[in-house]
């Protein structure tokens, strides 16, 4: 696979299959990303990745936590801005929509629309999953960092043939994922990753979201 293949395949998977990652391919792609650029070379990412009984015994907390209290806790920083504008707005929703379509879930069945979303701090029944942190000391181009080592992650194992889904709703639960890893406090939760190999029969798996035109983002003089 080269990486326009990787980069036309991959997609967020939102269901798994009960089927282990090799924790040496996992390392191999985790440490070659760490090529992706940084500004200063600073590489502000830091990781957390749990798998077996780790990750199982961190899944039955967020059980416990979403039964007990499902409120979210008071987060670092906003996921979208507060009344996301047009044409975000419009792309937010489709998507949505379409998600939601496919699983036979419609707009007035709330309970199962929870439950889908659920779904996302059981990492969709991955079997390996990896927190990523940055210093709270650090400003917005660091976060950017962080994207493209992410996004690089994300290629690289689609290269291997894993499947990944990239989660910021892990932001809005820093407390109790702190709980279990024990980070330190400088370090600040920006998102989650789902990883492993998606259910081929899953019908949240056949979406394909779509992407602006060329002509929508890009401005070309001389060229």
């Amino acid at each position: 696979m080269n990486v326009s293949q990787a980069v036309r395949s991959r997609k967020s998977i939102r269901a798994f299959l009960d089927r282990p990652v090799d924790g040496a391919v996992l390392r191999e792609a985790l440490q070659l990303a760490a090529r992706s650029a940084s500004g200063g070379n600073l590489q502000p990412w830091r990781l957390y990745v749990l798998g077996g009984e780790p990750l199982a015994e961190f899944k039955q907390l967020m059980r416990q936590r979403l039964t007990t209290g499902p409120t979210s806790e008071p987060t670092d920083y906003e996921i979208y801005p507060p009344n996301l504008w047009e044409p975000y707005r419009t792309e937010r929703y489709v998507v949505g929509e379409e998600m939601y379509a496919l699983l036979g879930t419609p707009r007035e069945d709330k309970a199962g629309r929870l439950r889908q979303f659920a779904r996302n701090f059981e990492f969709f029944g991955a079997p390996a999953a990896l927190f990523c942190y940055v210093d709270r000391r650090m400003g917005r181009p660091q976060w950017s960092d962080l994207g493209m080592y992410l996004q690089t992650l994300m290629l690289l194992l689609q290269e291997r043939g894993i499947d990944s889904c990239a989660q910021e709703c892990w932001s809005v639960y820093p407390q109790t994922v702190a709980k279990f890893l024990k980070p330190p406090e400088e370090w600040m939760l920006f998102c989650g990753m789902a990883i492993g190999y998606a259910d081929p029969d899953a019908p949240v798996n056949r979406l394909q979201t779509r992407r602006l035109g060329l002509q929508d983002f890009a401005v070309f003089d001389g060229i």
